[in-house]
């Protein structure tokens, strides 16, 4: 157990009102849409004069089971799209990017083999990473292949590593060559360097003009991008030849389509529990709240929604490369949800202190989840200052609570065990963050255990296999 996972208690991170009110214009600007069309047709118009092809970079790292669903898509991609593909290899990352970062191998395993399915791909193994020897065989065969050659057989590379096959790796060692350990280690600080001067930390990464995109996750906003662009191989589409440029970019058959979240169910979901671990600091939480609450109403399950500490106010430390990514991936997922989202005023610290504490009061008066509902629209969505007593007050009237009563909580400090009982829980089933979802059968039995907003489609799945 690391020291991030014996974490507990608060720190309020308050920081100057100045500096919350910089951070959150910041914030704001960085995620805005007009920001991200601005920078998109400057990036395109500069391709242009400079007469580049549509080039995308693809970060590749052996032992991670996202990049083995992310490599899958890669001859697809190239075959598809009139892109460039560049493939940089790179080593396991043990920076502040990545707090538990045995936690993180554990679930890229498990979570990339229960969605694989539904992208129409392949990952056939344990649970588990696979063995150390095979991952530097077919490290040193990776290294000694360049970009094409991993489009053509890096898929294939990668299947033989995770089901754990020894003598098919050898073989295509013997074929294709292994790279030395020191050529191995100069192509990872390489990858790893240009990785960083485009200011990111994952793998399973695709960049192009400017933005970064993860895994199969992200890849249909990297697929809208390049077909509004034009950038497709094909003049046609498949179905109806159609002119590509007469169809809707809607109606564009995707590599990697979002899954959809599923709205039919049978009567037993009413039997099965969902419990909702969220924070008022969390921008993931903010676009996943009312999805989450529209699937909950729609399936009749019970929903039990279990508050935790933001991460930076426990302890674990956020990169400027981390916060950046972070707030222009979530503005992008809520518009593609059409989510009420971008008007930010930064909670850290007293603000979401407060929140919690109004929020064990509110549990009294039946409104627990009004009131979180009430806080993270405040703070995400409408740009309330909840550092101020005007702020937390509308968040107060917001949910339905009576302010002269509310007011005289705002400094209880009774939520502590049950914020910790609930991160404790969540640690339980290998997640440190939110928004997480963990589904429970009749008998209270775990059936899934996801981390993520962009897993509510896969509990909502789960749902609709158990209640039918």
């Amino acid at each position: 157990m690391s020291e991030i996972t014996k974490q507990k208690g608060a720190s309020s991170s308050t920081p100057s009102p100045f500096m919350r009110w910089l951070t959150s214009k910041l914030m704001n600007y960085i995620s805005s849409e007009k920001r991200q069309t601005k920078l998109r047709n400057k990036r395109e118009a500069k391709r242009i004069k400079e007469g580049r092809k549509h080039v995308v970079e693809y970060f590749h790292q052996v032992d991670d089971g996202y990049s083995h669903l992310a490599i899958q898509t890669l001859s697809k991609l190239k075959a598809q799209y009139d892109i460039k593909l560049v493939v940089h290899l790179v080593p396991p990352a043990s920076d502040d990017n990545f707090p538990e970062p045995e936690l993180w191998k554990q679930m890229s395993v498990a979570d990339a083999k229960r969605i694989a399915p539904f992208y129409g791909l392949e990952f056939d193994s344990q649970n588990t990473p696979p063995e150390q020897s095979l991952v530097q065989m077919a490290a040193a065969i990776f290294c000694n292949l360049n970009s094409e050659e991993v489009i053509d057989i890096g898929a294939e590379i990668s299947a033989y590593l995770w089901r754990g096959d020894k003598e098919a790796l050898a073989r295509l060692a013997h074929q294709y060559g292994s790279a030395s350990l020191d050529e191995l280690h100069a192509k990872y600080e390489l990858a790893t360097a240009r990785r960083s001067e485009l200011k990111h930390y994952n793998p399973a990464m695709f960049h192009y003009e400017g933005e970064w995109y993860w895994g199969v996750d992200r890849l249909y906003h990297l697929e809208n991008r390049l077909n509004a662009l034009g950038a497709t191989t094909n003049d046609m589409v498949p179905l109806g030849k159609v002119p590509l440029d007469k169809v809707p970019l809607d109606k564009i058959p995707l590599i990697a389509p979002r899954p959809e979240v599923a709205s039919q169910f049978g009567e037993n979901a009413s039997t099965l529990t969902l419990e909702f671990f969220v924070s008022l600091r969390s921008p993931y939480t903010a676009i996943a709240w009312d999805p989450t609450i529209k699937f909950a109403k729609q399936s009749g399950i019970n929903l039990v929604v279990k508050p935790v500490l933001p991460m930076v106010m426990r302890g674990v430390p956020a990169t400027k490369e981390k916060k950046i990514y972070i707030a222009t991936d979530v503005a992008r997922e809520a518009r593609a949800l059409n989510v009420e989202y971008g008007n930010f005023y930064d909670p850290i610290g007293e603000p979401v202190l407060r929140g919690y504490s109004l929020y064990m009061w509110a549990l009294t008066q039946n409104k627990g989840n009004d009131l979180l509902c009430a806080f993270l629209k405040a703070a995400f969505a409408r740009g309330v200052n909840c550092n101020k007593h005007q702020g937390i007050q509308q968040v107060a009237e917001n949910a339905g609570l009576d302010w002269r009563e509310a007011r005289l909580h705002l400094h209880d400090d009774n939520w502590q065990q049950l914020l910790e009982d609930n991160r404790l829980s969540m640690y339980e089933f290998g997640s440190w963050g939110v928004p997480s979802y963990r589904l429970l059968d009749q008998n209270e039995n775990e059936v899934l255990a996801v981390w993520g907003q962009d897993r509510l489609w896969l509990v909502a799945q789960k749902v609709k296999e158990l209640s039918e």
